[in-house]
């Protein structure tokens, strides 16, 4: 038997993820990306809709593309409660932190003579 024998153990570890599925991701993941150019290119400059709306939009559409990027390519929907919890609820107390540190961060130069 040679060194290099192929068999079918292994490759269950995707959890089911089929070709099916990724194709379905990647068009969900083209769908929203499209929208996000047609929001960044044509509404933002021609002012149909506020900055703030639209934004919020584009980010709102970001995370949703990271989602389905961690979701399905990294193999975290796959993954056991106790670890996807464990990541988001990290990932959020960062960003968190992060938020707050730039909202902090500004609050002595605006309140205090000496800067």
């Amino acid at each position: 038997m040679s060194e290099h024998a192929h068999t079918t153990e292994g490759h269950d570890e995707h959890g089911g993820l089929t070709k099916g599925k990724i194709w379905k991701v990647f068009g969900i993941l083209l769908l929203i990306t499209i929208v996000e150019f047609i929001i960044a290119l044509w509404v933002l400059p021609n002012h149909y809709m506020s900055h703030t709306v639209g934004n919020f939009a584009y980010i709102a559409l970001t995370l949703v593309k990271a989602f389905y990027i961690v979701a399905y390519f990294m193999h975290l929907k796959y993954e056991k409660l106790g670890l996807q919890l464990s990541l988001t609820v990290t990932f959020i107390f960062i960003i968190y932190f992060l938020v707050l540190m730039l909202i902090e961060g500004g609050f002595i130069f605006h309140h205090s003579p000496n800067f």
